[in-house]
């Protein structure tokens, strides 16, 4: 007779006995680094953490994590996973209700200006990056958990919808600010597959020991399929491969934290001066010869003005350059047209990139069949272009949006459109405009909504004129977006 203590078989391993298969061996944990026999000191104590070989005894705000949490298996019970015992289940639970109940839009307020979280681009990818830095947290007695989580979960509300990375420079993460480790567990569960599924990347920059220790713990808890989105990065060099520096707002702590670390490891310090330092000597110096001894030739589209495009493209109809056409006209076939999640895929950057380098030379682009990557070279475009479509005249009346009465709206958006607007970027508008609408009337195929492509393409139509966006100016700029996408019959009259 079986013990009633007998430990309960993972259903993935006990499938994988019953059919003769061999069970995958867990994979190493992802990193970026070769250095892992080097660990910076902490700037809090985790002593509690690491005192004694064994888990016991607990940390007292570890206690209230789940009994079973170590016996689970490796699923995170997202719906991609288990999605009939999770539809059945309904919420994670009341921390959910918690999160949603602390919405208190003057503290979010307070934590934009922080600059704890920010967005700031896109990564070699083509992807969303969101930088959350912990020295800008504030002091836990002043921010209670639930709503930094209800902040957290806000502001993710905005990108979720398209692929996207996350950088977390952890450095300043203290006794005095750093969450309680059951918070963690609650985080991991509520934030669930909506802001999963689309993440790619979460780098850790500057680990600490408290991270390894608290991942090894949490492990067995969480799904395999997230662990391998997850990066460590000891120095920030290591990032540079994935991500351009220059477009990252790091803090000043954050960067003079690396120098130290980097005095102290004289290998890691050897590679960042080998590989790194001078190819960005040379990408800078090859970047002030070209601005100064070259000018775009004739066929460029990319990274130039709507002018210069005109200006060397005389047979262009209707002031539309020719990839956006060659993009629109492949995009607009039902199979492209009707493709789920289109403008909110990455494509395949490499592939990207030549047809961008073909673009510039005068070429006929040709997509291969592919509309996700026909969709990021259209954003591209939109992203490269020297002022924004909307202009930078009209960035701040833009952000004006939602303090206009719904009454003064429709009036208010035609004087800047109609009035405001240049002619040439007011025909692309139209175009570009007029085509997501044929996007968003397939939204029960391709899931892309008005307002899912506003917060695809708000961004790539209006940005201030220093390039640096606020958390706070997304919001204004979506919104206004997904009116001209909701009332473009009105608004384009000619």
């Amino acid at each position: 007779m079986e013990s009633e203590h007998q430990p309960k078989l993972n259903p993935v391993r006990a499938f994988q006995v019953l059919h003769g298969c061999q069970p995958e061996p867990e994979e190493a944990y992802t990193s970026l680094s070769e250095y892992h026999d080097y660990e910076p000191s902490l700037e809090f104590d985790d002593s509690e953490l690491i005192q004694n070989p064994g888990l016991a005894p607990l940390p007292p705000e570890l206690l209230d994590i789940p009994d079973d949490l170590l016996d689970r298996s490796t699923s995170d019970g997202t719906i991609e996973e288990n999605f009939e015992e999770e539809l059945a289940r309904g919420p994670v639970g009341p921390y959910t209700e918690i999160v949603a109940s602390s919405v208190d839009e003057e503290t979010f307020e307070e934590l934009n200006r922080t600059g704890l979280v920010e967005v700031v681009g896109d990564d070699s990818m083509g992807r969303r990056i969101i930088v959350v830095s912990a020295c800008r947290l504030p002091a836990s007695k002043d921010l209670p958990p639930d709503r930094l989580l209800g902040y957290l979960m806000a502001t993710l509300d905005k990108y979720v919808e398209q692929d996207y990375s996350v950088v977390y420079f952890h450095y300043g993460l203290t006794s005095k600010n750093k969450p309680p480790l059951s918070w963690l567990w609650k985080a991991y569960k509520t934030f669930d597959r909506k802001y999963k599924k689309n993440l790619k990347a979460l780098y850790l920059v500057h680990p600490t020991n408290f991270i390894r220790i608290v991942w090894q713990m949490l492990k067995p808890a969480i799904s395999v399929k997230f662990g391998r989105k997850m990066m460590y990065v000891n120095y920030l060099h290591e990032l540079q491969q994935y991500i351009n520096l220059d477009m990252l707002s790091i803090p000043d702590s954050v960067l003079e934290y690396d120098k130290q670390l980097l005095a102290k490891n004289v290998r890691a310090a050897e590679t960042a001066s080998a590989r790194i330092l001078p190819r960005l000597r040379t990408e800078r110096r090859e970047t002030e010869d070209t601005k100064e001894s070259m000018s775009p030739p004739p066929t460029q589209q990319f990274g130039v003005s709507l002018q210069f495009i005109k200006e060397n493209n005389p047979n262009m109809v209707e002031s539309i350059p020719p990839v956006v056409r060659e993009c629109v006209e492949f995009l607009s076939q039902p199979d492209a047209l009707e493709t789920e999640g289109l403008f909110r895929r990455s494509g395949n950057m490499a592939v990207v990139k030549e047809l961008q380098r073909s673009s510039n030379r005068g070429e006929v682009t040709q997509f291969a069949g592919d509309p996700h990557n026909a969709a990021v070279l259209l954003k591209t475009f939109l992203r490269d272009l020297e002022e924004p479509l909307l202009t930078f005249d009209l960035y701040d009346e833009i952000l004006k949006f939602p303090t206009w009465s719904n009454r003064d709206k429709p009036r208010q958006v035609k004087i800047l459109i109609l009035e405001r607007l240049p002619l040439d970027n007011y025909k692309l508008l139209k175009y570009l405009i007029q085509f997501l609408w044929k996007v968003q009337d397939r939204s029960c195929l391709n899931k892309m909504t008005s307002s899912n492509l506003a917060v695809v393409f708000g961004p790539n139509l209006a940005w201030p004129q220093n390039g640096q966006m606020s958390l706070q100016a997304i919001v204004p700029i979506n919104a206004f977006t997904d009116f001209l996408l909701e009332n473009q019959e009105s608004i384009f009259i000619i």
